[in-house]
């Protein structure tokens, strides 16, 4: 088994490129690097105004560079794991944009210990970016959301929601409470023409995944247990939050879309 086993076909349609998001403004919590990034390149692609955060001033500074869109940008410093921060920045997009017609709330940390090894401090970091502050971000985007007369909210959950893994009791716990949200979030803002939706990528290619995952034996363990054969890139998944974003899935919401390569539904390596 090899990363480039398996192909993908998109036909003649170049994703991005049919200003589907023209004159709409989208929220992206954690749009420095890996999904966050791809997502906001998606969507600028196809004609959208996005807003990005991220903790590090120098970061954020360096993602506008590399999406290369000028005005279109806004990069705004913010620690999802702080409410008064996420009051700021929807103050902040009141004031440039007057509403929000998307929310793919990103922002998250893997953190990975047996049960025994977790410390109060790990336990609260992880909810406290993982939980609370995607259920913050959406609080306070709502009446943006609500300006724009109802939009979509995607939520970065994890396949790691339908295993029961050893070594991620916090971490999959609160990407199953994230789930949760979509389902409850989903109910609550329906009446409002607002979907709330999930998207649990499966191994990504990204800065987090290589910090966790540092030698070639554990990256060739984990593409072991991938039925598609690949590793999956960060575009996958800015591919799906795209469409549940867009007017193309304005009849679903309050699901979970697994985006892993076959690991949780089908039986691999024959």
């Amino acid at each position: 088994m090899t990363e480039n086993s398996g192909t993908r076909n998109n036909g003649d349609h170049t994703p991005g490129t049919d200003g589907e998001f023209a004159g709409k403004t989208v929220l992206i919590t954690g749009g420095t690097s890996g999904m966050g990034l791809a997502t906001a390149r998606r969507l600028l692609a196809s004609g959208a105004e996005v807003v990005i955060t991220g903790r590090s001033e120098e970061r954020l500074r360096r993602a506008e560079t590399a999406l290369g869109a000028g005005d279109r940008v806004l990069a705004v410093r913010a620690d999802s794991a702080a409410p008064a921060d996420l009051a700021r920045l929807a103050d902040r997009v009141g004031e440039r944009h007057g509403r929000l017609d998307g929310v793919f709330a990103n922002a998250g940390v893997g953190v990975f210990e047996l049960p025994a090894e977790v410390t109060e401090k790990s336990f609260d970091h992880t909810v406290d970016v993982n939980f609370k502050g995607v259920f913050f971000t959406v609080q306070h985007a709502l009446p943006l959301l609500e300006a724009a007369g109802g939009g979509s909210v995607v939520l970065n959950a994890s396949w790691t929601l339908h295993r029961g893994l050893p070594n991620a009791p916090v971490y999959a716990a609160t990407k199953a409470a994230v789930h949760n949200l979509a389902r409850t979030l989903g109910s609550d803002f329906a009446g409002r023409g607002i979907r709330v939706n999930s998207v649990s990528p499966g191994y990504i290619v990204t800065e987090m995944f290589e910090e966790v995952i540092t030698e070639q034996s554990e990256r060739d363990a984990v593409l072991a247990q991938v039925p598609l054969g690949r590793l999956g890139e960060a575009g996958d998944i800015a591919e799906t939050v795209a469409f549940l974003l867009s007017a193309r899935s304005s009849y679903i919401t309050g699901q979970d879309f697994v985006v892993d390569g076959g690991v949780v539904a089908v039986a691999g390596g024959w």
